[in-house]
């Protein structure tokens, strides 16, 4: 990492930037048209009464928001622990090559670490550049599981058959 970088928890005023920087990512991997976020659902889920979602920025020695993580928790029945589950890592391509991805994951396995978390998981597209690095800091496919995904008329259709939730 760059003496002039620093990894940081995300604040209320890097919303527009992490917000921007998400829908960037959509536009890396292909599906810009699929993401809907908008600035005030990442406010309420980073920083409302409830917040679902934790966020941790890099920032240029200028202050400006180069890259961002954004993690929840899981939570494993084996392990019997927390976990964090990285849900978009991204750096802006001008910054790329200074050390802001690997910065951003170490702090993650800091907070991992100093929680007593026992695993950080993310999934990636299969054609992304980065497998190489992450193979290089000692991260393992999963090769046995396969991530799913119910959404859509799907997810609506099984919720049609939910018995009312009682008591």
């Amino acid at each position: 990492m760059s003496p002039e970088l620093t990894i940081r928890p995300a604040r209320r005023e890097d919303v527009p930037a992490v917000s921007a920087m998400v829908h960037e990512l959509a536009e890396f991997e292909r599906a810009a048209d699929e993401c809907h976020l908008t600035e005030d659902q990442l406010a309420n889920a980073l920083f409302g009464e409830r917040p679902s979602v934790f966020g941790h920025v890099a920032v240029s020695s200028s202050g400006e928001p180069i890259g961002m993580a954004l993690w929840f928790l899981n939570f494993s029945t084996w392990e019997g622990t927390n976990g964090l589950y990285l849900e978009d890592l991204y750096v802006r391509p001008a910054a790329r090559g200074t050390g802001a991805g690997g910065a951003l994951l170490a702090a993650l396995a800091a907070v991992c670490v100093e929680r007593g978390y026992r695993r950080m998981e993310w999934v990636m597209l299969d054609w992304n550049p980065a497998a190489e690095f992450y193979a290089a800091i000692g991260a393992e496919v999963v090769a046995d599981w396969l991530p799913y995904r119910l959404s859509g008329t799907a997810l609506t259709q099984l919720a049609e058959r939910a018995s009312p939730v009682r008591g």
